[in-house]
């Protein structure tokens, strides 16, 4: 997955890291419908820019959602969120229509929803960052390609982009808690096609987040341009990326956007880097500018941009422990208290804020919210306190009297 601001050269570091051959080396896979033993020695690059140009430089005509072939180990995917929503839409209003026709009662809503036709949307707000999310998780999941190079350019926040399955996983539990959707359909028969298809989403939402936190699969690259906007916040995106436990391997300095030297951006992330936990699974790297002007692959192919593998270290939430210990008042056991901590970046302790909403807690930093799924054992509990030791985030639980089970007698 690589990142980075708007205008930081994403594009042109995604590309020119996906030219790079993939090792010779890799071990073959099974495929998981024929079982046979392949050869993995394809790259996908998926673009998910509407404009962007890589499809110019690959001198390759755009045809969205099908891969073109760029080389002999090179394919092209381009995901239009348009297309992706009205497909998704047709599908997900055949069953409401389905379930309208069966159903001898009136279901507030759904009659309403079943008559918008799939030619109307522009897009559905969150949903569409899921369905190219999804789709991107289909592709990785397929056993065609060795290696997928992400090009999250063109999405506006790509942070914002990344957390879209969490995002809708908390909305729907929000609006239609998963207890409610089982027990309409146990009341309802004729709805349980309608809940199973919420739960399906639901359970893709929760699959996605695991994916792209997962250390041994993914590998995020930010880019940073050389300019004064990087030297400001390059904090508050390493701050976001250990909210979210993105995989972060590389930190790509691009020397050839900005009047910065590279050298000296490079040197701030190393510090910046240097006192975080798991920092040395982090590699910082400055791209050269280029000295001529990138139209074609071939350029791209010179600036030699090494992108990382995954190097398998959780960072951020994803590396979140939980402490168990006994409270105590005036010093007698007063039952069981548990502590949740991660190594967390914050810019701007002062703008800290915790919430809470069913099994996730809400965090934000700098105004930037993040749902992060607690535990089993502390969805039952309530938060009594957090603190930050400079370097980890720890929030504090004791169980919750209404929903914990009682103690025998």
């Amino acid at each position: 997955m690589v990142l980075g601001p708007g205008g930081s050269g994403v594009s042109a570091i995604a590309a020119g890291g996906a030219t790079q051959r993939p090792a010779a080396n890799r071990p073959t896979r099974a495929t998981p419908r024929s079982g046979l033993a392949v050869a993995e020695s394809d790259t996908l690059l998926i673009t998910v820019d509407r404009w962007s140009p890589v499809h110019d430089w690959a001198r390759v005509y755009r045809r969205p959602d099908e891969p073109v072939v760029v080389s002999k180990y090179l394919h092209l995917l381009s995901l239009d969120r348009l297309d992706l929503t009205e497909r998704t839409w047709s599908a997900f209003v055949e069953v409401l229509e389905h379930t309208v026709s069966r159903s001898k009662t009136t279901l507030p809503g759904v009659g309403t929803l079943a008559g918008i036709d799939a030619a109307e949307l522009t897009s559905l707000p969150g949903i569409d960052d899921f369905l190219v999310l999804r789709r991107i998780r289909d592709e990785a999941v397929s056993g065609r390609w060795q290696r997928i190079v992400v090009d999250c350019s063109g999405c506006g926040d790509p942070l914002q982009f990344l957390r879209g399955g969490a995002v809708l996983s908390q909305a729907l539990n929000r609006f239609w808690p998963r207890h409610r959707r089982l027990a309409m359909a146990a009341e309802r028969p004729m709805v349980a096609q309608l809940t199973a298809a919420v739960d399906a989403i639901d359970r893709d939402c929760l699959d996605i987040a695991e994916l792209f936190a997962d250390p041994h699969a993914v590998a995020v690259h930010l880019v940073l341009a050389a300019d004064d906007r990087s030297r400001r916040l390059t904090g508050y995106h390493l701050a976001a990326a250990d909210l979210m436990g993105l995989p972060l391997a590389s930190v790509q300095v691009n020397a050839g956007v900005g009047a910065e030297p590279a050298a000296v951006i490079a040197d701030m992330v190393r510090a910046e880097l240097a006192d975080a936990a798991g920092s040395r699974s982090v590699r910082v790297q400055v791209v050269d500018k280029s000295a001529d002007t990138i139209d074609r692959m071939a350029r791209l192919r010179k600036l030699s941009v090494s992108l990382p593998e995954p190097h398998g270290v959780p960072r951020g939430s994803a590396a979140a422990e939980v402490e168990a210990g006994q409270g105590r008042v005036d010093g007698k056991p007063a039952g069981p208290v548990y502590r949740l901590s991660w190594p967390q970046r914050l810019p701007d302790p002062d703008s800290l804020g915790l919430g809470r909403s069913g099994d996730d807690l809400l965090v934000t930093i700098a105004g930037f919210r993040h749902p992060v799924r607690l535990p089993s054992v502390l969805r039952r509990c309530t938060v009594v306190d957090a603190d930050w030791d400079g370097t980890h985030l720890g929030i504090g639980f004791v169980p919750d009297p209404s929903v914990w089970p009682k103690p025998q007698n």
